[in-house]
Parts: C-alpha cells; structure tokens; sequence
C-alpha cells in the first residue's frame, strides 16, 4: 500500500482509537498514580526549566514504554556516555511507573519527559522543541507520525534490541500492507538473534539495515553497590516482618492474576518437605498487592505487604508479628516497583510468573545470571528464542503444566547442587549477550539518514 495511504488511513483512526483508549488510560494512571504530573507533555507543552535543558544540545532521543524497556535504555545511556561523554539525552516514557522510575536517574545531561502523543501537530512540536540528533526507539514500539517527520527532516530514527514474538510476527503479517512502509523508513534495526533478523525483513526493513547485536536485556546483568544496598534493604525488610535468617526464599517473579494463589497453595504443600521455605511474591503489576493480599487472606493465609496504603514500608518500621497459629503461613508480597532485579540474589529458587497463567512469559535470564535456578510454566511464548537456548544446554527447567510444578521444585530444593548447576549453564549459554549495550551504541551512534 501507498505509504501516503498508509498515513491518511492511520491519522484518521489514530483519534478514534485515542478516545476510545482513554477511559481504560485515565483508570490506570489514577490506579498507579502519577497521572497528573506533567501531562501537558503528553500534548508538546514544557516548563521552560525543561525547554532550557532541550536548546541547542542536539540530544539523542531514547523512547522506552514502560519499566522495562526503561532498564534497557538506561543501560544503552550508560554505553553512550562511556563512547561520548558529552552527549546529551533524552529520555521519554509512555507510562506513569515508567516515568517514576526514569526521573530517579535525571541528570545534567539526561531529561525525562513523557512521551507525545503521535498527533501530526504534537510530534511536530516536539520535534521542533527537542531539536533531536537522532531518535532511538527501545524494542518494539514505532509511533508513524514521529518516524515520518523525522525522516523528512533528514533526522535518524533506529530501533534497537527489537523483540518480535512468533505471535507478534503472525498478527503483524495479517497487516504488512499497512506496517511496511512505516517500518522501511527506519534507518536501522538491532536484534538480539539471528532468527530475528529474517522476521524484521520479512515486515519491510532491508536486511542490510538489520545488525544482529545480542540482547541489551541479557547483557552485564550483575548488580552494583546501588542494587547491593537494596538488596541488604530488602533483606532488613524480610527479618522486621518476621522472617527467619535461615528461610529458603522461593521468588515468584512478575506474577499475573492467578499465580500468586497457585504458588501460595504450591508452597503450603512443599512446606511440608521443606518446612523452611518461604514465599515472596513479585506482581508484575505492583498496584495489585492489595488485591492479592485480599485474595491470600480469605484463603487463610498470613500476607505481608511491602507497601501499605500506597507508602513503601520504613526500614525503621516495627517488625509485623508472627503468623498465628491458625494461619497457613506468612506470604510476603513485594508490591514495588524497580526492585525485581534486587530480589534475586535473596533467592534460592525463582519461578517466572506469566508463565502459567495470562500467557506469554517474563524475562527469565536476569535471575540465571545472577546463579539461581529458574522454572517456567508452558506459556513463555514471548521468550521463545532464549528458552530454545537454555533448554538446549539443560540451563532452565519448564514444566508443561500447574501440576507438574510441585515436583520440578522439590526436586532442585531437595538437591541444591543440581539447581546451581544449572544456573551455570543456562548462564554460559547467554554469555554472548554480554558488551550487547556498547555494541548497540556503537551502531545508534553511528546510524545516518538512509536516501
């Protein structure tokens, strides 16, 4: 399809869609907070505070949706910084957590905004206002409008670490009409697998723009002196409420609705093996800890949540009683955002949530490098690539089912030395990940205008 058409179909559907999203957008904004706080740039309007730190710097633009793809870009501006000190950077978010997450790494040379909404007359001013050097997208998301008028200003726009999921891949083949010749105007695409490459080519980027560069997700995932004290933080926080120094954590990662009552029944039965384990829970979605502790008591459990009434708990706060003897047991629920990475070294055993109900999976390398062992339900579609990896060296262990969970855990609990192993190997088969952040900064920098 004409690309023209392509533009006069997507701007005349874009406000529709814009008005029928926003109801559920206003819900979830006021659920997680932070609605309000600089909104209008969501439609182009800054304080001159910020329009002072834009003017003739030329930055890079980095856009990240959402917590995620926010690490991903920290560590790209991390690599920038160490190929140039001197650049400047901005950093633009789509959600409210994302945004929360970002401000807290604000500097000099780095401006967190939120990202414009891509109406022709928003993205023009932005553009306008920002002055960018070049645009670098995180993943997966390609806004036309943004992309288009950059490239009639002769200005880059690289997408890096692009994911694509068989599923995606399918749904976006339904509609290469309509996507190709948005996706054709980028000036380069990084990927993190060989594989990949032949997908982005498939959707109407030129291979000869594609660079297979490893994934910046799974590069260098060790934890700093910063994540070393949250790490002894979080830990006062386990023994203030009441957990024993000689508990054996068992982490529920990134877990969808569901899954926390499936693994708070699953660890009452292995308690009875293991009388030492203990749950924590890590939603995906930190503003559902409420609910889920709702949903753990009237099953009788005992939930502790790392923040009440929407205050993240002091670490000076007094020490929550033990579970009474009716109980099932204490369940702590880690309802913060940005501390996922910190939980892991705590751990003895991690189990990847979205993986068994909601479909699709979460990240399950992060935890593997940093030694533990790693289980997965049947549904990590989104990981594909990386789970076809690590199962081909026994570096992770899948179940096909809820029911078979019980017994893949007891086992790597019953024999630690088996779990460790597997870390080990699940960890050298993603060793080619690692210097993916420089390599990725090395090619957005270098990235030029295509004719």
């Amino acid at each position: 399809m004409p690309r023209p058409v392509v533009y006069l179909v997507y701007n005349l559907l874009l406000p529709v869609l814009l008005l029928i999203g926003l109801p559920a957008f206003l819900l979830k904004g006021l659920r997680r907070g932070g609605l309000t706080r600089n909104f209008r740039q969501r439609l182009g309007f800054f304080s001159r505070e910020t329009l002072d730190r834009f003017a003739g710097k030329k930055p890079i633009w980095i856009h990240a949706v959402s917590v995620g793809e926010i690490f991903l870009a920290l560590k790209i501006i991390d690599a920038i910084r160490q190929a140039d000190p001197t650049r400047h950077l901005v950093l633009s978010t789509t959600t409210t957590t994302g945004y929360r997450v970002a401000v807290e790494k604000e500097s000099g040379s780095l401006t967190v905004i939120h990202n414009p909404v891509d109406l022709p007359f928003v993205t023009a001013r932005v553009i306008r206002l920002i002055d960018p050097s070049r645009l670098v997208l995180i993943e997966a998301e390609i806004w036309p409008n943004l992309v288009g008028q950059l490239k009639r200003r002769g200005i880059p726009a690289v997408l890096i670490n692009a994911r694509l999921s068989p599923r995606s891949e399918r749904r976006y083949q339904m509609v290469k009409g309509l996507i190709a010749p948005i996706f054709s105007l980028l000036d380069g695409v990084t990927v993190p697998f060989e594989i990949d490459r032949a997908r982005w080519a498939g959707l109407g980027v030129p291979s000869e723009r594609i660079a297979v560069t490893g994934s910046v997700k799974f590069d260098n995932a060790g934890h700093g002196a910063a994540a070393a004290e949250r790490q002894q933080t979080l830990a006062r926080w386990l023994a203030d409420t009441g957990m024993p120094a000689t508990h054996r954590i068992l982490l529920a990662g990134s877990t969808h609705d569901g899954e926390e009552t499936l693994l708070a029944l699953l660890s009452e039965r292995l308690r009875a093996e293991v009388p030492e384990l203990a749950l924590v829970i890590v939603p995906r979605h930190a503003e559902r800890g409420a609910a889920i502790a709702a949903q753990l008591r009237d099953l009788g459990f005992d939930p502790v949540l790392r923040v009440e009434s929407n205050r993240v708990a002091r670490d000076t706060q007094e020490g929550s009683p033990p579970p009474t003897e009716t109980s099932r047991g204490r369940i702590w629920i880690a309802n913060t955002t940005g501390e996922l990475r910190a939980w892991f070294p705590l751990a003895e055993l991690v189990v990847i949530g979205k993986s068994f109900c909601g479909g699709g999976g979460q990240n399950p390398v992060e935890p593997i490098l940093c030694g533990k062992p790693v289980v997965v339900g049947p549904h990590m579609e989104n990981f594909r690539d990386v789970v076809l990896d690590l199962l081909a060296v026994d570096g992770i262990a899948q179940v096909a089912d809820a029911e078979s969970l019980p017994t893949a855990l007891l086992t790597l609990l019953r024999q630690p030395d088996l779990g460790s192993a597997m870390a080990r190997r699940g960890a050298a088969a993603m060793a080619r990940h690692e210097g993916a952040a420089a390599r990725n900064a090395d090619f957005l920098l270098a990235a030029g205008p295509v004719g």
